[in-house]
């Protein structure tokens, strides 16, 4: 993995572009390049989460697992798009569901690790915390539109 290239990449294109580059340098040792192929399932809800990722190339959907019969599917993440913010917040499960709906490549952060950053240096933690807040905030909104779209009886007001 080309850092150099990686880093001019995630400040331009990605929410991590908030983090000063002395901040985002302390994240990339902590980042390893992974590929799925399409329809693997990257994480389930309730999973120990101790990482978060950036897609890089293809798609993921993001779903919330239904208790009988098919899950929904809250979003679908493309280029750029951060996935994952369990790994920040204890319990430290999965919230949602995800698959690759294409053969996906991503980074993939070290959750754990990056605590630990976060713990050495309290100003990367709060810009994290924010930047995170933010992505958790859009996420579950996004999932309680998408609920009360498919779970809407015809008819409700």
């Amino acid at each position: 993995m080309q850092t150099d290239a990686v880093m001019q990449d995630l400040q331009a294109h990605t929410i991590l572009s908030a983090l000063n580059p002395a901040q985002l340098a302390r994240l990339l040792p902590h980042a390893r390049a992974l590929q799925i192929a399409a329809g693997e399932v990257l994480f389930q809800q309730g999973q120990e989460a101790d990482a978060f990722y950036i897609v890089r190339t293809g798609s993921v959907q993001i779903g919330v697992p239904a208790i009988n019969g098919p899950g929904v599917a809250v979003q679908t993440l493309g280029a750029h798009d951060v996935l994952g913010w369990s790994w920040l917040i204890p319990p430290y499960k999965w919230t949602f569901e995800a698959r690759s709906l294409t053969r996906t490549t991503l980074l993939r952060f070290d959750g754990k690790a990056i605590l630990q950053e976060c713990e050495r240096d309290p100003a990367l933690g709060y810009a994290l915390m924010k930047l995170f807040a933010a992505l958790m905030s859009a996420r579950l909104q996004a999932a309680r539109l998408r609920m009360m779209e498919c779970w809407a009886p015809p008819g409700w007001a």
